[in-house]
């Protein structure tokens, strides 16, 4: 009876399916936001010559878990004059985006699983081929549930913590969305699996240089992470947009920005990093690894970038100050928009004389 399965084709490829939605989903919220909570904690713990969390677990590996009890266990306190559903909206709406977005990220090459397959199958839930587009989309919808967030806790500093985030968001994804068009330029596709399939000769950080220096901060700003958490800016507005939110509502706005840096490391490494190709200039082809055989060490590689990026992500917070809010505005539509519109002329220039040669 097992043979039988094992050798239908059309079962390998739902078990194939079932298996990537695991994989995907169970990282990014089974393993994603409480690891990375605690290597928040500890690395902020090392960076300012203080402990972190050392008690629950080895090494304190367990307080995250017992934090999600203590939230999923903590009364929910609801002020009386909010707007109720809305109010209970926003958490939800703020996790949703975060998964839908996750949900087109390629995390390796096509394979057919060493021949158990019949053809090549993407590592990639949702075969997009206009990918790039729909995560765009997607992640702009994020800013809803802040700005509901805010609103509906009628609380005043959570609405100018919720109108910060708004106007934040959309000033920089424009910055982020000016740089992203160079690197549709170089690999000349929305398709975020053909657009790490290009650069398996060069990395596009290599000749999109500028567009990085534009996206790098713009994806800071877009997941609310210092320097540019003015909505979040404790002293000044208790926390920003959800003073008024507790227990296990409260737990979810930090689990879709945990889930939201994933995603955006993971576009960073796609965009302009090589996806999961070994290193610029040297595929995995070129150093002799089969990927329809070993096709799990690209996908080990990728999921390896990202944890660095992750870390880096945390490294910033604790070691920049945040900006004042005018000066976040600044830099946003003053510096890094026009010098996003300066490298698509670059960018340009450079592809027609590329062809010309």
């Amino acid at each position: 009876m097992v043979e039988t399965f094992l050798s239908n084709p059309d079962f390998i490829k739902w078990a194939f399916f079932a298996g990537k939605i695991l994989l995907l989903f169970g990282l990014a919220f089974g393993v994603v936001a409480p690891v990375m909570i605690w290597v928040e904690r500890r690395v902020a713990g090392l960076i300012q010559d203080r402990y972190g969390p050392n008690r629950v677990g080895p090494f304190g590996l367990l307080q995250s878990l017992a934090d999600g009890i203590k939230l999923l266990l903590k009364e929910d306190l609801r002020p009386t004059e909010i707007r109720p559903v809305f109010y209970l909206l926003a958490p939800i709406l703020s996790v949703i985006p975060a998964a839908m977005a996750f949900a087109v990220i390629p995390f390796g090459p096509p394979t057919t699983l060493g021949g158990l397959l019949p053809t090549p199958m993407r590592l990639q839930i949702a075969e997009l081929n206009v990918g790039l587009v729909y995560v765009l989309a997607i992640s702009s919808l994020s800013v809803y549930a802040i700005a509901l967030a805010g609103w509906a806790s009628n609380n005043k500093f959570s609405v100018l913590g919720s109108l910060r985030a708004s106007a934040q968001m959309i000033s920089y994804e424009l910055a982020a969305g000016l740089a992203i068009v160079s690197v549709i330029l170089l690999s000349g596709s929305v398709d975020l699996m053909a657009i790490a399939q290009s650069q398996t000769e060069m990395w596009n950080i290599f000749p999109g240089f500028l567009a990085f220096l534009v996206f790098l901060p713009a994806i800071f700003a877009e997941t609310n992470r210092t320097p540019f958490d003015l909505p979040e800016a404790e002293a000044e507005l208790v926390v920003g947009y959800h003073t008024e939110y507790s227990g296990i509502k409260f737990g979810l706005f930090f689990l879709a920005e945990y889930v939201n840096m994933a995603t955006v490391s993971a576009l960073c490494i796609l965009f302009f990093f090589g996806g999961w190709e070994f290193l610029p200039w040297l595929s995995w082809e070129k150093i002799g690894v089969d990927l329809n055989t070993f096709w799990f060490i690209p996908t080990i590689w990728f999921f390896t970038k990202i944890a660095a990026f992750l870390f880096f992500f945390v490294w910033v917070r604790w070691t920049l100050p945040r900006f004042r809010y005018d000066q976040l505005m600044s830099i946003g539509w003053k510096t890094l928009i026009p010098i996003a519109l300066l490298n698509i002329l670059i960018t340009t220039t450079y592809l027609v004389f590329e062809k010309a040669s």
